[in-house]
């Protein structure tokens, strides 16, 4: 009598049952947020599935925050300090899983949404040898024109070319070697320009960029531009990869 008195005292089974649902939708919410990526990058999904499992996990990853909560005032109020303790665990997973889904849904609100981003809105370094492979995806292989420009201009207003006091041939050489450092894969290289795509670890996405150098006999001009294939925003990505990238170069 007195034992089963203090299991209902104890809350009975219930901390244990709202623990392993916790962790169950902890895990299931996971695997489709992480494999949203992973099955799209090795294109056994589409586009639009990714992101729906995407939602999908999110969703599930706060049902589980709930959970994970509710088990931890049950647990700690029962004092059944394990499921309290997995509770707690799962809602410190939780945060940390869906931060970075977060950070780019409020990166997303305070950028414009546009995918082309260069330092010349006015004469845009040509991808030539990226072009067929632009024209194979759903973005233009051409720069969108005067709106984009102001939209960029807007939000990245200190985005400029730099001039390196260097030759022609050594500001190539920096270059070329700035760019296979980041790991980008060079499609082709003349004199003066270089066109390479940078591929996204998670979803796999391509970005292209192209890289125009000009002699201007005080020093070499750098132009950039940086132009996803796929989205109508890329969530401020093209404007920081040029920032990072002549950081890189005037460090070097």
């Amino acid at each position: 009598m007195s034992t089963h008195t203090n299991s209902l005292r104890r809350g009975g089974k219930w901390p244990l049952i709202t623990a392993w649902l916790g962790v169950v939708l902890l895990l299931t919410a996971a695997v489709l947020m992480v494999g949203s990526g992973i099955a799209y990058k090795a294109e056994w999904i589409s586009l639009g599935t990714s992101f729906t499992w995407l939602k999908q996990g999110a969703e599930l990853s706060v049902a589980a925050a709930v959970l994970g909560l509710l088990t931890l005032i049950v647990g700690g109020i029962c004092r059944r300090w394990r499921p309290a303790l997995v509770g707690a665990v799962v809602s410190m997973a939780v945060v940390a899983m869906i931060a970075m889904p977060m950070q780019l849904k409020q990166r997303a609100q305070s950028v414009p949404p546009i995918h082309d981003i260069t330092t010349d809105t006015q004469n845009p370094p040509a991808f030539k040898a990226l072009a067929a492979a632009r024209e194979k995806a759903p973005n233009e292989v051409d720069y969108p024109g005067a709106v984009t420009a102001r939209q960029q201009q807007a939000a990245y207003p200190d985005l400029k070319p730099i001039i390196l006091e260097m030759s022609l041939a050594d500001t190539m050489v920096a270059t070329k070697a700035a760019v296979k450092k980041r790991g980008w894969e060079i499609a082709e290289a003349t004199d003066s320009t270089i066109e390479a795509t940078a591929t996204t670890r998670w979803f796999g996405f391509k970005d292209d960029v192209v890289i125009r150098m000009t002699d201007t006999g005080n020093g070499v001009q750098i132009d950039m531009r940086s132009a996803s294939r796929v989205g109508k925003s890329d969530v401020g990505t093209n404007a920081e990869r040029i920032q990072a990238f002549f950081e890189d170069l005037e460090n070097r």
